[in-house]
């Protein structure tokens, strides 16, 4: 959206194309022109002449509606942080042709249907879960109760250490051991 603004003095290259805003076709812009910092209200003139390009870019009337006001939108924020915009036409048409090239690389996405779901969605979970779950029960009884009591919610160790009344050394191996464990059964 930033690319580099005009220098002082300098013709806008959309001048120069013809189709593109031209500043003789709309002489009551001139004094956007002057002004480096207009207030938004200033920018009523451009609607129509962006409108007519959105309407060029866009593959629906809806869709050339929302391009314009997001272009506006986008306008009155630079304006309002107080960015320089020394040639304001030209760089509302830029701004709108660059979100319009925008939409046009959105990747096309098919949104799925509740009947053409294959699983439910935390179904994946459950499973992983239940897996877990189960290697747990595998473990060791020593290392089995403290990570029960790590899946109950407990997971500091010093709290495991005084609910159970070990060491906290020994709290700390034991869960080691058993992570190491769990990994290896769930990778298999």
């Amino acid at each position: 959206m930033g690319g580099a603004l005009p220098k002082k003095g300098a013709v806008a290259a959309s001048a120069k194309i013809p189709g593109l805003f031209n500043h003789r076709f709309a002489p009551h812009l001139s004094d956007m022109m002057e002004n480096k910092h207009p207030n938004p209200r200033r920018l009523v003139p451009l609607i129509p002449i962006l409108n007519r390009r959105a309407r060029r870019l866009a593959r629906s009337p809806a869709e050339a509606e929302d391009l314009v006001q997001d272009t506006l939108l986008s306008l009155c924020q630079r304006l309002r942080e107080g960015h320089r915009i020394d040639d304001l036409p030209s760089y509302a048409m830029r701004t709108l042709s660059n979100r319009a090239r925008r939409g046009w690389r959105a990747p096309a996405t098919d949104t799925l249907e509740d009947d053409h779901g294959i699983t439910e969605p935390d179904a994946l979970i459950r499973l992983d879960c239940a897996d877990t779950l189960e290697a747990i029960s595998a473990l060791p009884k020593p290392q089995r109760q403290l990570m029960e009591l790590v899946v109950a919610g407990e997971t500091s160790p010093r709290a495991l250490a005084q609910s159970t009344g070990l060491p906290l050394g020994t709290v700390m191996s034991r869960l080691a051991r058993a992570r190491a464990r769990l990994r290896l059964t769930l990778e298999e």
